[in-house]
């Protein structure tokens, strides 16, 4: 990953993590085969239908997030930049409604722009460089259609705290900068694994953060 990034290629690490997998889950550290518990127990608390919505999954992985959408009803187009990510889902769930894409959320298909009910971010953009935080939020936030939503599910640090990764876990600034493309920040939880905590720690802590667009674009792309 340290000399991807000397390169100045900030994803080019992801598929050199599958590639090197070889089909063996065990070598993707973030791999577990089923939805996300953060995200599962949110939709099914709310219990989520998609009612042929259509939703957009960031940096899905083995697919788990996305297959769980599909199954609720949404018309899921998920997405990785990873190749070989891409190819496994695909493998997994040959059968799948769910459209899954080689892509790069900094150059995206320009019909995927404002185009999507529901978007799903778990993970993906704490796993760039800080540097790339603030272009990476906007890139996810203008996914978001007119009326549409977002989630953003992450580990979340206090400002404070010196961040080394990867993963860099963001701050509440940094969860801030999803608001353009006239998001507006809804709902904010901090949590431990399944227990929310009503409180920022100096440890990391999963954040799950709901945005919804609440207005037309503010801001040039």
């Amino acid at each position: 990953m340290t000399e991807s990034l000397e390169r100045g290629d900030a994803t080019g690490w992801f598929d050199e993590v599958y590639a090197r997998a070889n089909g063996d889950v065990r070598g993707v550290p973030w791999a577990h085969l089923k939805p996300r518990a953060a995200f599962a127990e949110w939709i099914q608390r709310h219990k989520v239908r998609g009612d042929g919505r259509r939703a957009l999954v960031v940096g899905c992985g083995l697919g788990d997030d996305a297959q769980e959408l599909a199954a609720r009803g949404f018309a899921v187009t998920a997405f990785d930049v990873a190749p070989t990510a891409i190819a496994w889902c695909k493998e997994r769930f040959p059968a799948s409604p769910v459209n899954y894409v080689v892509a790069d959320m900094f150059n995206p298909p320009p019909d995927w722009i404002d185009a999507f009910d529901f978007v799903l971010e778990i993970f993906t953009v704490q796993a760039l460089p800080i540097t790339l935080r603030p272009d990476a939020a906007t890139a996810v936030a203008r996914f978001v259609g007119p009326s549409g939503a977002l989630l953003v599910i992450c580990m979340g640090v206090s400002a404070c705290v010196e961040r080394t990764g990867p993963p860099w876990p963001l701050t509440r600034a940094e969860t801030h900068l999803f608001q353009h493309n006239g998001l507006a920040e809804t709902n904010f939880e901090v949590f431990m694994g399944g227990n929310r905590a009503p409180v920022l720690r100096t440890a990391p802590t999963q954040w799950r953060i709901e945005y919804q667009r609440v207005s037309e674009r503010k801001t040039e792309p």
